[in-house]
Formats: C-alpha cells, sequence, structure tokens
C-alpha cells in the first residue's frame, strides 16, 4: 500500500469516527417548529439538545431549505423592558454531560422568509452546525396547536 493510500485510509477512519462522534455525542429530543400560519412569512423551531460527550461543544449554525435565512436566534430585554429578537452569531454552548434548550421566549431557529407554509403535521428537514460534532441532520414535525408550557412568552410571528 502506498503512503498516499495509507494517508486517505486514515483520513476516511478519522472521518467516520468524527461521525460516529457526533452520532454519539450529540442528541435532540422533543423538537417542533411552528408558524403563526398559513400566511406567515417567519417560523421558529425549538428543541433539547443533550450532548452525552465529555467536551463543551457549541451550536454554531443551521440550515434548511424550509426558508430563505434560517438563522439561531434569542430575546434580550432592553433597559425598557421589551423583548426583541437577535440573531446569536456566536451560537449557542452545549455543555458536557448536559443540555441546552431551544424554546419560546429564550433561544430558538428562526425561519425567515418561508418558502412554504408550515403545515400542522408536516416536518421540517434541519441540518444544525456544531463546532465539534459537525452536521447533525434532523426532520423536525410541525406542531401548530402545541402550547408553552413553560410559562414564558409566546414567540409570535
Amino acid at each position: 500500500m502506498s503512503l498516499k493510500s495509507k494517508l486517505l485510509a486514515t483520513l476516511a477512519t478519522a472521518l467516520l469516527a468524527t461521525s460516529a462522534w457526533a452520532q454519539d455525542a450529540i442528541s435532540v429530543n422533543d423538537a417542533y417548529a411552528r408558524s403563526s400560519g398559513k400566511s406567515a412569512k417567519a417560523g421558529a423551531a425549538f428543541m433539547m439538545i443533550q450532548n452525552a460527550g465529555e467536551t463543551d461543544d457549541r451550536l454554531i449554525g443551521v440550515k434548511s431549505d424550509a426558508a430563505a435565512r434560517v438563522e439561531l436566534h434569542t430575546h434580550k430585554v432592553d433597559d425598557n423592558g421589551v423583548a426583541k429578537m437577535v440573531h446569536v452569531e456566536e451560537g449557542f454552548v452545549i455543555p458536557a454531560g448536559e443540555m441546552h434548550m431551544l424554546k419560546r421566549g429564550g433561544d430558538h431557529v428562526m425561519f425567515m422568509g418561508l418558502t412554504a407554509p408550515f403545515e400542522h403535521g408536516a416536518t421540517v428537514p434541519v441540518t444544525l452546525i456544531f463546532e465539534k460534532a459537525g452536521e447533525v441532520e434532523i426532520e423536525i414535525p410541525v406542531d401548530l396547536e402545541r402550547q408553552d408550557k413553560g410559562g414564558h412568552g409566546s414567540h409570535s410571528n
């Protein structure tokens, strides 16, 4: 086996190991997406991201064909008590052995310029991009009837 073949084999093994790590370390639970109705131009997704790994990771991006733009957002309250959505360019830390909630009234995935209405019961394909785990593809169910369980303000579009 040539040196080039050995290097390619080693690289392929490393990439497979990284993919396996992502599958084992990062999991997404209780995900759902919603919009305010059939004519809505925006929507949001919420979920619990679990990191079973031994090192912190960071959700640094998200992509989906469901909208013209997809970003990580949170709510910030200004000095007047007014909540405003803002893009979080640095993403969200997912601590080792812990979880991070993306929830209504807090951190969430924001879809702007929906390419089609979010239909109740349909799914939205989303790719979560992590600093260490890489890309994790998920299908998020659309649930337009789900009520906010946490007592936080609802997300309006």
